[in-house]
Parts: C-alpha cells; structure tokens; sequence
C-alpha cells in the first residue's frame, strides 16, 4: 500500500477543524451487538431524531458546521432528519445502511452496503454524498479492499482507519493524517485524530475517551495537533452522546457499560466549549476544496 500523505497547513494558517457526527441511536453501537438483536431494533424506542434536533440547534448558535455520517437504516425511518442536517448547511456523509463493522463483512457485501446507504441517503438529502464513516472505525490491515471498494462506489473520501491500539478496532502504524493509501488518484482517507506521545498515538479526536478526560486535556492535545503539527483535528462523536437518559439495555457487561455511559451528562455542554474554543468546517470542504 503506498502512503503519500497531505503537506501541513503553513505555519501562521488559520486551521479549520471538522466536526464530526455518527448519526446511530444508543441500540446499534457495536458493543451492544451481543445483547440486543438486530431483529428488536424496530420496536426499540429510538431518540436519535430529538438528539439530532438538539446538536443542530447547538451547532447553529455556534456557527458550527459539520459532517453527518449517517446510518442507512436511520435516514429510511427518519428522512426528516436527514432532510435537517442538510438544510442546516452541514455535509450529508454515509455510516453505512446497518452498522455492520466494515471487517465483518466480504467484499461482496461491503460493496452492496456502501452502495445502498450512498443511493438512499442522496434521494432523501438531494445532495452528493461524498464521504464514508465504516462503523467502529473497521477497516484496516485485514480489509484495505475496503479503500477500493469504497472508490469504486463513488466515495472520495473515508474516516473509517484509526491509528491508535484498540481491543475492538485500530491500525497503529496508520499515517496519523490524511493521506492516499493508494496514491493520489486512489481514495483520501481522513483518520481521527491522535496525538504522538512517548512514540505512541494517543485518542484526541472524541469518543469516550473525550467523556472520561478533562476537557481541558482535550483542548490542549487539539490544540498540539493544531500548532506543532500543523494540522486540522478531527472530532466525532454521536446523538446518543447527549443522550443520559437513554434506555439502558440489561446484560452488558462492566466495561461495556462505563464506556458508554461515562459523562453522558457532560457531553453537551463539553461540545458546546469546543464550538467556541475552536474553528470547525465540514470534511468535505477542508480536505476536498468544496464550497
């Protein structure tokens, strides 16, 4: 696989970081896959559209705007959603129909997943979708088809490598930026962002890890990526995030459950001090040159 990776911004640039939404509902997380069959999620009380409506409002009294990488299986139950997140001047990305790891799939079906997401979210958004999201960020060594399949499709960028050791996902020796796994005529790929610390990549880029950490520890490993590399950060996170009094589902085990339910209560307001510690853009028009 060739690596060739975009230059730094040039010293003394105004940075634009993206921000960055995984538009799922608290029962499709890959973590709960074990506890709560798939074959439940329609009669499953799903708040994703209040949350959603919640992050718009919050983003637009900041002068935010973002990227949406939404699920399939949400924009078919919930087009006004979608409709939303476009109409609020935000980049409509893809997640995927059905939140299918990425690395559980053959090609096969991968292709068929992420062609059905792109052709149903552009009939509702009546937009272009240009980006990819896979979900808990599953493609890697074992399935860099993927990257492939994704340009085949029609996508011209992905989200979808994170650079950093994880039990359920991760590509440590990954470039830590965004860069063209299979040169410059190949597909961009935009990883989450980490931080280079004791010659590891540290998480910066959101999750639970931004719930558990001060904020002011996150602030300062966006901000290094910022000054000293020169480069935009990249921060996710998901409606269910904001969400503390989600359903809790039973049988999950203990560290399934801190993960996801650490902070909840925090979230809103530590996104909101992000909005105004930070400058934010969609992906689409930092690392692609759109308008």
């Amino acid at each position: 696989m060739m690596m060739h990776e975009l230059p730094a911004r040039p010293a003394g640039a105004a940075i634009r970081n993206a921000m960055t939404c995984d538009v799922e509902d608290y029962f499709q997380v890959s973590a709960f896959a074990p506890h709560i069959d798939r074959a439940s999620w329609p009669e499953r009380e799903c708040r994703v559209e209040r949350n959603i409506d919640r992050i718009l409002a919050l983003m637009a009294d900041n002068g935010v705007h973002g990227t949406f990488f939404t699920l399939g299986w949400i924009a078919e139950r919930y087009p006004q959603v979608v409709r939303r997140i476009v109409a609020g001047g935000h980049e409509l990305a893809s997640h995927g129909y059905g939140h299918l790891r990425a690395s559980d799939q053959d090609r096969a079906e991968f292709s068929s997943d992420i062609a059905r997401s792109k052709s149903l979210l552009e009939d509702i958004g009546g937009v272009r979708v240009r980006g990819y999201r896979a979900p808990s960020f599953s493609i890697g060594t074992g399935n860099l088809w993927a990257l492939d399949a994704l340009k085949e499709a029609g996508y011209d960028y992905s989200s979808s490598i994170y650079p950093i050791k994880h039990d359920h996902y991760g590509m440590p020796d990954a470039p830590r930026f965004a860069f063209y796994p299979n040169g410059p005529d190949g597909l961009l790929e935009v990883p989450v962002t980490t931080v280079r610390l004791m010659e590891r990549n540290l998480p910066a880029g959101g999750g639970g890890y931004f719930r558990l950490l001060p904020y002011a520890l996150s602030r300062w490993m966006m901000n290094r990526v910022n000054q000293a590399d020169g480069q935009p950060a990249i921060f996710y996170f998901h409606p269910w995030e904001i969400d503390p009094g989600q359903p809790r589902p039973e049988g999950v085990d203990a560290k399934s459950r801190f993960r996801h339910y650490v902070n909840l209560e925090r979230m809103e307001e530590r996104i909101r001090a992000l909005a105004r510690d930070f400058a934010w853009d969609r992906m689409d028009r930092i690392f692609l040159g759109t308008q």
